[in-house]
């Protein structure tokens, strides 16, 4: 299989010099703008002188439409990156998806754990299961509070705080 070189382009390219431009072009498999280079100078000798800034990408994307079309397999590992972290539709397609167990609030859990529970739950319940500190457990019980989700009563046998939820 036979590969092309930079450095046959930019001799190619020099031919310029002698009237005959866009060599490069049809050496690197871009037969229309060849010919459009050898019809107008190089492109009024603009073109010419942008190509040598794009001789290696020419050679190397030619180089790999030879390997694919040959069958081959390139002789150096080749791979791509890329970064979708900021692409405003992912993160729209992101927001969109069902939550997580990592992504569910804790008045969510909250109200999960009650439901698990029997609609009632001591402080230490909640804590356990929103994996939550002390203080921040009674807060979030204060705020269900609040909002009427949860009722706050003592145990009839044992007298800790119970909280009984609509659930």
């Amino acid at each position: 299989m036979k590969q092309v070189s930079s450095g046959t382009a930019y001799l190619l390219w020099c031919l310029c010099f002698f009237g005959i431009c866009g060599g490069q072009r049809f050496y690197t498999g871009h037969i229309g703008s060849g010919l459009i280079y050898l019809l107008t100078v190089g492109f009024f000798g603009i073109g010419q002188l942008i190509d040598l800034a794009l001789i290696p990408g020419m050679v190397d994307k030619r180089n790999v439409y030879l390997r694919g079309l040959h069958g081959g397999t390139p002789s150096v590992n080749q791979s791509v990156t890329l970064n979708i972290g900021e692409i405003p539709q992912l993160q729209q397609l992101q927001a969109a998806q069902l939550p997580t167990a990592s992504s569910i609030s804790p008045m969510q859990k909250l109200l999960k754990a009650a439901k698990e529970h029997g609609g009632q739950l001591s402080i230490a319940q909640a804590a356990m299961h929103t994996e939550l500190s002390p203080e921040q457990v009674k807060e979030l019980l204060q705020e269900a509070t609040r909002a009427g989700y949860a009722e706050v009563n003592n145990d009839p046998n044992t007298g800790a705080i119970r909280y009984h939820f609509d659930v």
